[in-house]
């Protein structure tokens, strides 16, 4: 096989060297003398055997190596040995999301190896430098951040609201957050771009509202180049919960940590004319009322970070909270530095509340109810007479998402209160990964590989936008 391979860069050499003397690409031989018995499977293998590198240099040897070399099976074979992302994250951002907007529709995989240069969609991915992936999560408290090419974040920071006091600016605070953040990750601002994840607006119907969100990205544009960021990216983090499921269209049910949020998205873009609703109840609210279950029964409570780790560990989501009482459900865990902790009906007991919010003293839509009037609103949008089904996957995010058994009874739920057409195709997906899905969505967009000029803005392009009123300083 060293053989093999010394004869074919060789020869890559010595037909490179005549392509530089020619002209006309169609002058060259298409013959390969003895190379022209080789099976095609055997070739592909060798080819396979040089890797991406060497592989895309034959392609400047004749017609006939250009064609197989091209092969878009070759390349979906070298994205395959990629460490760093799963295929059919590479499939769904590349068939999907190079455009800068999403499609309703995934195509199939055959349709998609006809329409996409793999070898060329492989260099361009290569080329990459990487992105600082930063994700605000407002509410919670904290904020998420890391690099494109890493698996998982790499840290965490207060938000930006945390940076100074109620009296600072907000260009004073945005500043000192993303320089912080620049810091620890010990990155210099001007070596890649930035994706900024948007907390999801739910009260976007007002003038004053629209123009409080304006400003805001406008500073956070101004604070990134003002730093001297190449470019910037930002994107809400409902439709990056949704990316994370490899999906364009849907309703995403955010479940942050005071209220929900269901929020309907058609190919990338938040249906605002739709609706975005919003429960009352959520992280905090499971917190709180787990809490109380435990106070009931004079059970040792400890901090409130006890009872959340309570939550995430033990806690569920029956399908049936009647039956469930029937049910052997004790169960033990150690909170580091609290003791041990045995709860039993309040693990069910805790996430029942979502879907009655009576039990806790709360008058509003349970959640299922919420769901069911989004799905109504998107059926009477005039978007629905193409596709009516854009609206029927459900993809849930927020770490409270992930209490198990939560997708199975929001479907049964939700097959109750809307008609048997509608619910018909149905589909509720749990977090894609987790508390972390918007920062990996973030991750699949930053590594598509038209990231740079399909969904950044550079500092160009900012002062283009914006004119001189908020024209950047030191420019």
């Amino acid at each position: 096989m060293a053989m093999i391979r010394r004869r074919v860069l060789g020869l890559v050499l010595t037909k490179s060297k005549l392509k530089l003397k020619s002209q006309n690409f169609g002058q060259l031989s298409s013959s390969t003398g003895a190379f022209d018995r080789i099976p095609f499977d055997v070739f592909f293998q060798i080819l396979i055997f040089l890797g991406p590198k060497e592989a895309a240099r034959l392609n400047v040897v004749c017609k006939s190596w250009k064609f197989v070399v091209s092969d878009n099976r070759l390349w979906i074979l070298f994205f395959h040995n990629l460490q760093e992302e799963s295929w059919e994250n590479i499939d769904f951002s590349e068939s999907c999301l190079r455009s800068g907007i999403g499609h309703p529709l995934l195509r199939s995989l055959s349709d998609q190896s006809t329409l996409l240069p793999y070898m060329h969609i492989y260099g361009q991915r290569a080329q990459h430098r990487g992105a600082v992936l930063i994700d605000d999560k407002g509410g919670s408290g904290y904020s998420k951040f890391g690099w494109s090419k890493d698996s998982s974040p790499s840290g965490y920071s207060a938000t930006f609201m945390e940076f100074g006091d109620l009296e600072s600016p907000m260009y004073s605070r945005l500043r000192h957050f993303f320089v912080t953040i620049y810091d620890r990750m010990k990155r210099k601002p001007s070596t890649q771009p930035v994706v900024v994840a948007f907390p999801i607006c739910h009260y976007y119907d007002t003038e004053s509202s629209r123009a409080a969100r304006r400003q805001l990205e406008e500073a956070i544009y101004r604070v990134l180049f003002d730093m001297n960021v190449p470019a910037v990216c930002s994107i809400n983090q409902a439709i990056l919960a949704l990316y994370a499921a490899r999906r364009t269209s849907g309703i995403v049910v955010n479940i942050g940590f005071r209220v929900t949020s269901i929020v309907p998205i058609l190919q990338g873009k938040v249906m605002h004319q739709v609706g975005i609703e919003v429960v009352g109840q959520g992280a905090l609210t499971l917190t709180m009322f787990l809490k109380e279950l435990m106070e009931r029964k004079n059970m040792p409570v400890g901090s409130l970070y006890t009872i959340r780790t309570l939550k995430e560990n033990l806690c569920y989501v029956a399908s049936d909270c009647g039956s469930e009482l029937s049910k052997d459900t004790n169960a033990s865990y150690e909170v580091t530095g609290e003791g041990q902790f045995t709860i039993s009906e309040e693990r069910f007991q805790t996430g029942e509340i979502l879907f009655k919010p009576r039990m806790g003293g709360l008058r509003m839509m349970g959640l299922h109810q919420a769901v069911a009037l989004c799905m109504d609103h998107c059926q009477a949008a005039k978007e629905t007479e193409e596709n009516d089904r854009w609206f029927k996957t459900i993809v849930l995010a927020g770490g409270t998402a992930c209490l198990p058994g939560l997708p199975e009874r929001l479907a049964k739920e939700l097959s109750g209160l809307v008609s048997a057409s509608m619910f018909n195709d149905v589909e509720v997906l749990p977090p894609p990964h987790g508390a972390n899905s918007a920062w990996f969505g973030a991750k699949l967009v930053s590594n598509v590989s038209t990231f740079s000029e399909a969904w950044c803005m550079t500092k160009k392009q900012f002062r283009a936008n914006y004119g001189h009123q908020s024209s950047i300083r030191g420019k």
